[in-house]
């Protein structure tokens, strides 16, 4: 009886320290995911415009198509690719992160350079009113979407692996990355699927009925492009603030102070102008000046992505994760 107890003991102990493992795994991964917002909502606002001019029934299996490849970017290439460098090139970890935020300056600012052009001639969100919606248009807009994604989730990933402490074991700092990549995905891709068929669903509620349930649907069918343009709008001012921030935090962190310091100075001396909302005149002061920063990088870095970048990924990785989403 004796030995049972004993037995027991160690078992319950043993739950204790499982237990506290998975909180651990999921409140890093947590922390992680939510400082990778500004590449999470504009992945959520991009992808719905690969769904353009195809029939209602096309929408759910080719969403279902780009979460696929969105898990084989993030589960197959870059996590073994993060967890190699936390062994071998930690030091790598800042750089390849100051690039990922550099891509997300690109992006926003590519978004802010093309309403004063009127068009967007961005290779993964041009389509042509030629276009015949089929399997061939199907794939090609999978493949870009896929694309896309592949930089937007290698910065999540590596924001993510930035989070983890260097003294975690290498199994926890894989849990977590799978978390995280996981749970993002369900999370942009879930919201896409809902966005999507939400004009659906309110014409469905509306559609030969009348009183409350009609014009909960009318109000749907009416709200939904609203709450796309405003989506696109947080998205991309996201994503210029999110990229500036890492870029300042990067170069403090090679050795660079003087732009972390400047709008970390200049942060305390807007909290200090106005005392009864110090904590948000800090943190709005920060993040408009990460803005500047960021928004500047990315139109320097326009035609360096456009002619450099975007080429590479179409002509190396890209079909490989084609093959993978056509199985």
């Amino acid at each position: 009886m004796s030995g049972l107890i004993a037995l027991l003991d160690d078992v319950a102990a043993i739950s204790k320290v499982a237990a506290a493992s998975v909180d651990d795994v999921a409140g890093q991964a947590a922390k992680a995911g939510a400082k990778a917002a500004g590449a999470l909502i504009d992945d959520a606002a991009v992808t719905p415009k690969y769904l353009h001019g195809f029939d209602a029934s096309r929408e759910l299996p080719i969403v279902w198509k780009i979460t696929r490849g969105s898990l084989f970017n993030k589960l197959v290439i870059l996590l073994p690719i993060a967890l190699l460098l936390t062994v071998f090139a930690p030091w790598l970890i800042t750089p390849l992160l100051m690039l990922g935020g550099a891509y997300l300056c690109y992006e926003g600012a590519h978004k802010v350079a093309s309403l004063f052009h009127h068009s967007d001639t961005h290779d993964s969100e041009k389509h042509t009113h030629t276009d015949t919606p089929g399997a061939a248009l199907e794939e090609k807009r999978v493949a870009g979407a896929i694309k896309t994604d592949f930089i937007l989730s290698a910065e999540i990933m590596t924001i993510a692996l930035s989070t983890i402490p260097a003294s975690d074991a290498l199994l926890t700092k894989a849990l977590i990355l799978a978390v995280v990549a996981v749970g993002v995905t369900v999370a942009v891709y879930g919201s896409v699927a809902l966005i999507v068929k939400a004009d659906d669903f309110g014409l469905h509620l509306a559609k030969g009925r009348t009183g409350a349930l009609a014009a909960i649907g009318r109000g749907i069918v009416y709200i939904m492009p609203k709450l796309m343009t405003l989506l696109t709008i947080v998205g991309t001012a996201a994503m210029i603030w999110v990229g500036g921030q890492i870029i300042v935090h990067g170069l403090h962190e090679l050795g660079w102070h003087m732009p972390y310091e400047t709008i970390h100075h200049l942060a305390i001396a807007a909290a200090e102008a106005v005392p009864a909302i110090a904590g948000i005149a800090e943190w709005v002061t920060t993040a408009f000046f990460d803005g500047i920063v960021g928004l500047i990088l990315g139109l320097a870095l326009l035609p360096v992505v456009t002619k450099v970048l975007n080429p590479l990924i179409e002509t190396t990785i890209a079909p490989l994760i084609a093959r993978f989403t056509k199985a």
